[in-house]
C-alpha cells in the first residue's frame, strides 16, 4: 500500500498531512484522563517512515490541540502550528535538521493536551450519566475528529498499530486488547497490533461494568444497565460472528465486545475494533434493534480490515457493511427478512435524497469532498445506495459466484485502503476468466452508479412482510372517507420493525399524512406513544409533527432531551422547527450541552444554517 502511494496524486482531500511523502507506521498514545479539567494530557509518539528521499518537513493534522513540545529522535525539534482552516484544523509542521532518506524511520514525540473545543470527546458530569454517581468520557473520531485528540495523519488511507497507556480513576476501555491494569496507578494499557486508521482510535472511561454475551464477547455498560444489555445481546452475538465468518473468513480481532454508552452517543454504533461503541437505544427490551450489532460486527471486515481510502468513497465501508449485515440476518431469519430490511433502508434513502435534493453532490456514491466537511455528507445514502449497488452486482453475476468473490475481495485488500476504482478493477480481474460474468460486468453503467446523483434503480424487493403494514397504513390514511375502526389487534403478531414500516408508510403520504385528530388515537391504540422502543416512538412523533398535532410537541421535546442519536435527533428537530420554531430552539438551547459535539454542530446547522446558536 505505502510503496505505491508516493507516485500517486493525493487521494484524500480532507487531510492536511503530507502522507504521500512520509507515513505513520506505529502510534503510542499516553494520556492522563483529567475529569476535573475535562481534558487529556500527556504525549503521543508516532513512528514514521519516509516514502521518498529528502523529507525535511512532516505535516500532521491537529485541531484545537494545545501542543507543548515536539521531540524528534530524542532531540527538541523546530515546529510550527499553522493557522486554522475550517474544517480541517491547524497543520502541525515539524521541520527536520536533515532530510530523511527513503525507507528510514523516525520517532516524533509530541507533548500536548486536548482543549475544551475538542470535537471528538464528550465529557459528562455525574448528573448526565445514567446512575448520576460518576463522570464519564468517550471519544468519537469518525470522520476527521481524531486530529482533535492527537496529532496524526487523519486519513483512512493510513493505517498503523496503536498502543494506549491511559490513566484514569475510573474503568477505561480502548479499541484494543487490555494487556496490563495497574490498580495502584489507575493505569490501563491496551494493544492493537492490527493496523487501523486514525478514525478507529477510541477510548472511554467511567462507571463501567461487564458481563459475558458469548464465548468471545463481553458487554460493557453502567452497573445498573449491564444486566439488561446482557439479555439484549447474549442470544445473537456469537451467531452473528459465526455467520459472518462463514460469509467472509475468520474474525481477525480475537474478541468482539460491545460498550453501551450513555444516551448522548450520536450514532447507532461505532465500529471501533474489539469494542463496538453502541447507543442505548439499541437496548429496547425486545431484541428488536440488535441489527445494529450485526452491522457493527460486519465492519470488522468492511471498514476495519478493508477501509475506504477517503471519505469520498465512504460507500465502500457502509454499502458493504449493510450488505453483510443483511446477509447475516437472512441466514438467521430467512431471505424475506433481507428484503424487509432493504425496504426499511429504501425509505431512509428516500428521506436522505429528498433532504439534500435529487441533484445534490452528496446523493452520489463517489463524492467530491474537496474543501468540504465529511460530516456534512453523512447520511443514509452511502449505506443504502451502496447496498443497492452491491445487491445489484450480486444478482447480476449470481449468488453462487458472488459468494466466491466476497472472501477474495476482503483477502486482497486486508489491512489496506482502496477507492471505488480499485474495487471495480478487483471485481473485473476476479471474473476475467469467466466470460459470462465479464460480459455482464462490462454492461454495468459504472459511471452512472458512481457519479449520477439521486436515486438508483429501485430493486423489486420481496414485500411479503410489508403488505399488511402498507394495507393498515392505507386504512389510516383514508379513515376520514372510509369506515375503519382501529383496534390493538390490527398489529397482533407484528414485529417492532413491521410497526416501523407501517409508521414510515404513513409518513410517506403528503402532510398531513393522517387527520390531526387521529394522531392521539393512533398512539393510544397501538401503544406507540409510550413505547420504550425509540425506533417506534420517534416515528410516531414524526407522524404527529407532520399533522401538526400539538399534543406531541412537548413529548418530542422531552425525547430530544434524553436521546442524542442523530438518526432521531436531527429529523425530529427539523419537523419540530416547522411546527414551532421558538419551542424547537428552546429545546435545543436547553439540551445542547447534553449532545455530543458532532451532533450539536449538525443540529446547529439544521436550525441556524452557518450561524451558530
Amino acid at each position: 500500500m505505502a510503496a505505491n502511494r508516493a507516485s500517486r496524486p493525493r487521494r484524500d482531500p480532507n487531510t492536511n498531512s503530507n502522507y504521500e511523502k512520509i507515513v505513520t507506521s506505529k502510534i503510542a498514545v499516553n494520556y492522563d484522563i483529567d475529569f476535573g479539567k475535562k481534558r487529556l494530557e500527556g504525549n503521543v509518539v508516532l513512528s514514521m517512515k519516509a516514502l521518498v528521499d529528502g523529507v525535511k518537513d512532516i505535516v500532521l493534522d491537529t485541531s484545537f490541540l494545545d501542543i507543548k513540545s515536539v521531540i524528534v529522535e530524542d532531540a527538541k525539534s523546530e515546529w510550527t502550528l499553522k493557522d486554522r482552516k475550517e474544517p480541517y484544523g491547524s497543520p502541525l509542521v515539524i521541520t527536520l535538521a536533515e532530510g530523511i532518506s527513503k525507507g528510514k524511520e523516525v520517532q516524533i514525540d509530541v507533548a500536548l493536551a486536548t482543549t475544551n473545543e475538542c470535537t471528538a470527546l464528550q465529557w459528562l458530569d455525574p448528573a448526565q450519566t445514567p446512575n448520576k454517581k460518576h463522570p464519564y468520557m468517550f471519544s468519537q473520531c469518525q470522520a476527521i475528529h481524531a486530529r482533535s485528540v492527537l496529532p496524526c495523519q487523519d486519513t483512512p488511507d493510513v493505517k498503523a498499530p496503536v498502543t494506549y497507556t491511559l490513566r484514569s480513576p475510573h474503568f477505561t476501555l480502548a479499541s484494543g486488547h487490555l494487556t496490563t491494569h495497574d490498580e495502584a496507578a489507575n493505569k490501563y494499557t491496551y494493544e492493537q497490533p492490527i493496523p487501523i486508521p486514525s478514525y478507529l482510535i477510541a477510548f472511554a472511561s467511567g462507571d463501567i461494568k461487564s458481563l459475558p454475551i458469548g464465548p468471545r464477547s463481553q458487554v460493557y455498560s453502567g452497573p445498573d444497565e449491564v444486566k439488561g444489555c446482557q439479555w439484549e445481546f447474549e442470544d445473537d452475538t456469537e451467531n452473528y460472528i459465526k455467520i459472518a465468518e462463514s460469509i467472509v473468513f475468520e474474525y481477525a480481532w480475537k474478541t468482539y465486545n460491545v460498550l453501551v454508552l450513555p444516551n448522548s452517543f450520536p450514532y447507532g454504533g461505532m465500529e471501533n475494533p474489539v469494542v463496538t461503541f453502541a447507543t442505548p437505544t439499541v437496548v429496547s427490551k425486545d431484541r428488536a434493534n440488535i441489527d445494529v450489532i450485526a452491522h457493527e460486527l460486519s465492519h470488522s471486515w468492511s471498514g476495519n480490515l478493508v477501509s475506504n481510502a477517503s471519505w469520498e468513497h465512504f460507500w465502500l465501508n457502509e454499502g458493504w457493511t449493510t450488505y453483510l449485515e443483511r446477509r447475516i440476518q437472512a441466514r438467521l431469519h430467512g431471505e424475506p427478512h433481507r428484503d424487509f430490511s432493504a425496504i426499511i433502508g429504501w425509505k431512509a434513502l428516500e428521506d436522505s435524497i429528498k433532504g439534500y435534493g435529487e441533484d445534490h453532490e452528496y446523493t452520489k456514491l463517489v463524492l467530491n469532498l474537496d474543501s468540504k466537511d465529511p460530516d456534512d455528507a453523512f447520511s443514509s445514502i452511502p449505506y443504502e445506495k451502496g447496498y443497492v449497488f452491491i445487491d445489484y452486482l450480486e444478482k447480476l453475476v449470481s449468488r453462487e459466484k458472488w459468494d466466491k468473490f466476497i472472501p477474495h475481495y476482503f483477502g486482497t485488500w486486508k489491512l489496506k485502503s482502496l477507492d471505488s476504482f480499485e474495487f471495480k478493477a478487483t471485481l473485473l480481474d476476479f471474473f476475467a476468466s469467466d466470460s459470462e460474468a465479464t460480459n455482464l460486468l462490462n454492461s454495468v453503467a459504472w459511471d452512472d452508479w458512481f457519479y449520477k446523483p439521486g436515486f438508483p434503480p429501485k430493486p423489486n424487493y420481496d414485500d411479503t412482510l410489508v403488505k399488511g403494514c402498507y394495507a393498515l397504513a392505507e386504512k389510516w390514511h383514508a379513515r376520514s372517507s372510509q369506515s375503519f375502526t382501529p383496534n390493538s389487534s390490527d398489529i397482533d403478531g407484528w414485529t417492532a420493525n413491521q410497526s416501523v414500516v407501517f409508521l414510515e408508510k404513513i409518513q410517506s403520504y403528503p402532510a398531513p399524512p393522517i387527520p390531526k385528530e387521529d394522531v392521539v388515537l393512533l398512539g393510544d391504540t397501538y401503544g406507540y406513544a409510550k413505547s420504550s422502543n425509540v425506533e417506534l416512538v420517534s416515528r410516531y412523533f414524526a407522524v404527529g409533527l407532520m399533522a401538526k398535532e400539538e399534543s406531541v410537541y412537548k413529548p418530542t421535546g422531552e425525547l430530544l432531551g434524553t436521546v442524542g442519536r442523530m438518526k432521531f435527533v436531527r429529523p425530529l428537530f427539523r419537523l419540530l422547527e416547522k411546527c414551532d420554531r421558538k419551542y424547537a430552539i428552546e429545546v435545543f438551547e436547553k439540551n445542547k450541552n447534553f449532545y455530543h459535539p458532532i451532533c450539536r454542530a449538525m443540529v446547529e446547522k439544521d436550525l441556524f444554517g452557518d450561524k451558530k446558536a
